[in-house]
């Protein structure tokens, strides 16, 4: 029988993971700066779309080689903080190591492909390194408060990361590869809280997914009231409560239909998506100079504001509305931002010289880049922790679903220089248009509500069942007296 779940209590840690989160930004244009990479290259070391498109296809292959070795390491480790910690430290490394060798015109390009493999799989750690340490510290009853959280100050982190690194480039245009001098800053950041955190903050069993709560002290000493998940043993039927919890086999976490189809998903939005910005950026980038460079920063920052008030508004309506409906307002509004951008491009186009105003007007697409990727940054993690609910391979799951949104943003990356070196800008945004429509009808279409909260409130499900829910179901069937 479980108990009552109350969401666990340790404001000292919560408070070291938001600060945490902060420094770290976002996995690409935190403390890696993929995005700003991108533009230095083109704009400094007149790099080709298609020579950057190469070398971030490398690094997206690469984060997706390793991504579900990273969770499932993340799941067995004791290590966690320390393996974060060596994570943030060599991606650092590598961005300081790419601006200062990077030769003019890709001569050098090889050495930068290299680089560039070496920092995907590094970055591969850090999703399932920071989620896992938070459900470690909160349980899976209390991320859809911190998952949003981390998100807020993930993205508000990386528009102060990027804001500092843009001024620096529009100081010192068109030398402004010491723009970049900002990662190690925020670096030293993340590594100092992260060793705040103490190891008895996180419940390894916990951070898993073995159980909904996390046993380890509050700052007080108190410990959150436990409630494990019903797990089901080999022939479907329920384990005993005090029998020792056992994580699913990787092979009964690949079964899940819900699973592989929110993995379909995944790849499909990033695919559509995540090229989408390097293209306005260097819209705006090319050929306008220092103001150039500047307006490119601010497309990060716009949408890393907007990033913030996304991710809020899922950690509080997520449990009331579900997961499903916030998540569909994310996917729409990526088709939506290409057929404006569309338009937008061509009246570009048709101009000698751009003026301030359309550039104000290209820059403003940004908001709805805070609403689609702002929702999907926090949705995918909340999905995919209730997903896993009860499995034992949190890190595992979310492995492989960032491992989908890494081989679609690589996929995305060189088809999207490609199409704006080949077609031009204008067509680029078109195509990626219609893609996107894709992910966002199949998640109307195919995913069910996932979120236990929504569950509650409704009589009868529809939609796929994982098979620890129709035991779960089944139990609590045969528990309850029958009505004559």
């Amino acid at each position: 029988m479980s108990s009552s779940v109350e969401e666990p209590t340790k404001p000292h840690a919560r408070f070291l993971l938001g600060l945490v989160a902060l420094f770290l930004g976002e996995l690409r244009d935190g403390l890696t700066m993929i995005n700003m990479q991108s533009a230095f290259l083109i704009v400094s070391k007149y790099y080709t779309e298609k020579q950057v498109g190469v070398m971030f296809f490398v690094f997206g292959m690469s984060q997706f080689l390793f991504q579900t070795p990273a969770g499932y390491i993340m799941d067995y480790t004791d290590k966690k903080v320390l393996c974060l910690g060596l994570a943030c430290l060599l991606t650092t490394a590598i961005t300081l190591l790419t601006a200062t060798t990077a030769q003019e015109f890709g001569a050098n390009i090889g050495f930068m492909i290299v680089l560039k493999f070496l920092q995907g799989g590094i970055t591969a750690m850090i999703p399932p390194g920071l989620n896992s340490i938070t459900q470690g510290i909160v349980g899976s009853v209390g991320m859809t408060k911190q998952v949003s959280e981390n998100e807020m100050r993930n993205h508000f982190g990386t528009a102060i990361i990027v804001l500092t690194g843009s001024l620096i480039a529009f100081g010192t245009y068109p030398n402004i590869g010491i723009l970049f001098v900002v990662s190690p800053i925020a670096c030293a950041g993340v590594i100092y809280f992260l060793s705040q955190i103490r190891p008895e903050d996180i419940d390894h069993d916990a951070a898993r997914g073995l159980k909904a709560t996390s046993d380890s002290p509050d700052a007080e000493g108190n410990s959150a009231e436990n409630a494990d998940y019903k797990l089901t043993g080999p022939d479907g039927v329920p384990a005993a409560a005090d029998a020792e919890a056992a994580a699913a086999t990787p092979m009964e976490v690949l079964k899940d239909p819900i699973l592989l189809v929110f993995i379909v998903i995944v790849f499909l939005f990033h695919t559509s998506n995540g090229t989408v910005l390097p293209l306005v950026m260097q819209t705006l980038a090319i050929g306008e100079g220092r103001v150039g460079i500047l307006m490119s920063g601010l497309c990060i920052i716009v949408a890393q504001i907007f990033m913030v008030g996304s991710a809020k508004v899922c950690g509080d309506y997520s449990g009331r509305y579900g997961r499903k409906s916030l998540f569909l307002v994310g996917l729409f509004s990526v088709p939506l931002r290409c057929l404006i951008l569309y338009f937008l491009t061509g009246i570009k186009n048709a101009q000698e010289d751009t003026s301030v105003f359309l550039q104000v007007i290209i820059l403003s697409t940004q908001i709805l880049d805070g609403v689609g990727a702002g929702v999907f940054g926090t949705m995918y993690i909340l999905v995919t922790s209730d997903i896993s609910g009860g499995s034992g391979r949190f890190s595992l799951t979310l492995g492989l679903t960032t491992a989908a949104m890494s081989i679609g943003g690589t996929v995305s990356g060189y088809l999207g220089q490609a199409l704006a070196q080949d077609r031009g800008y204008q067509m680029a945004f078109l195509i990626l248009g219609f893609m996107a429509m894709m992910p966002a009808v199949g998640y109307l279409l195919f995913m069910p509500e996932t979120s236990k909260e929504m569950d509650k409130k409704e009589d009868a499900g529809v939609g796929m069942t994982t098979i620890e829910e129709t035991s779960a179901a089944n139990e609590e069937a045969a528990a309850s007296p029958a009505i004559v």
